[in-house]
C-alpha cells in the first residue's frame, strides 16, 4: 500500500471524505476515526463513491471505538474493516505516507 488516508470528519458537515475518494488509488488505506465513523454507514453522503474504490483495491478501515461510541455497529456498510489502536499504529507502519483530511 501507498498512502494512509485519514479522515476525521462527518461527511454529512464537511467535504473532506469526498476530497479524499478523488485522489485515491488502488493499494491506498482509508482510515475513518472520531466523527470520520459517519462515512461507514450506507446513507452517508460518498457511500456509493467509497463502495466503488473498495472493489478498485483502496482498503477501508474505521476505529472500532469510535464505532461504538456513537452507535453505529448495526449500520455499517459492506467491506469496512474494524480496526482498533493498536492496528491503527500498524497501518501507518504499513504505508509509504499518511494523509490527514481536515
Amino acid at each position: 500500500m501507498s498512502t494512509l488516508h485519514t479522515i476525521n470528519k462527518s461527511p454529512f458537515a464537511h467535504s473532506t471524505l469526498f476530497s479524499c475518494l478523488r485522489v485515491c488509488v488502488e493499494r491506498d488505506g482509508i482510515l475513518l476515526l472520531e466523527d470520520g465513523v459517519f462515512g461507514t454507514i450506507t446513507s452517508a453522503p460518498g457511500a456509493d463513491e467509497l463502495q466503488l474504490l473498495i472493489q478498485r483495491g483502496v482498503k477501508v478501515f474505521a476505529l472500532i471505538n469510535d464505532i461504538k461510541a456513537r452507535g453505529l455497529e448495526e449500520k455499517l456498510a459492506p467491506n469496512i474493516e474494524l480496526i482498533d489502536y493498536n492496528t491503527f499504529v500498524q497501518l501507518t507502519l504499513d504505508h509509504r505516507c499518511v494523509q490527514s483530511w481536515y
